[in-house]
């Protein structure tokens, strides 16, 4: 799997993950998973309703919380922050390289 940062307890952010890795997000114990990464952003990029159903049939739940610039980052700050919330932990969140989901737990835990 690629790598993982840890944002806070229960919480991590990584690079863009495919269907078949959604398997072992569950063995290595996470019960959530977060997308933040739009549909269509690059050529060959799985859709978010194929890694949906992959981690569903692992048994994790799910949230799409797509972030393409930074007027999403600010809207979409308070859904991240209900999603923290919401969802049973540990919680993995992705998009490209992981950089994105950190920007947006940042906005969504300063308030």
């Amino acid at each position: 799997m690629v790598d993982m940062v840890e944002l806070e307890e229960g919480v991590c952010a990584t690079g863009q993950l495919s269907a078949a890795q959604m398997s072992e997000v569950a063995d290595k114990g996470f019960r959530s998973v977060i997308g933040n990464r739009p549909d269509g952003e690059e050529p060959g990029q799985p859709e978010w309703s194929v890694l949906e159903d992959a981690a569903r049939s692992a048994g994790l739940e799910t949230r799409f919380i797509p972030v393409a610039s930074a007027e999403d980052l600010a809207a979409q700050s308070g859904a991240f922050a209900q999603a923290l919330e919401a969802l049973p932990r540990p919680i993995l969140a992705f998009c490209r390289s992981g950089a994105r989901t950190a920007r947006l737990y940042e906005a969504a835990k300063s308030g």
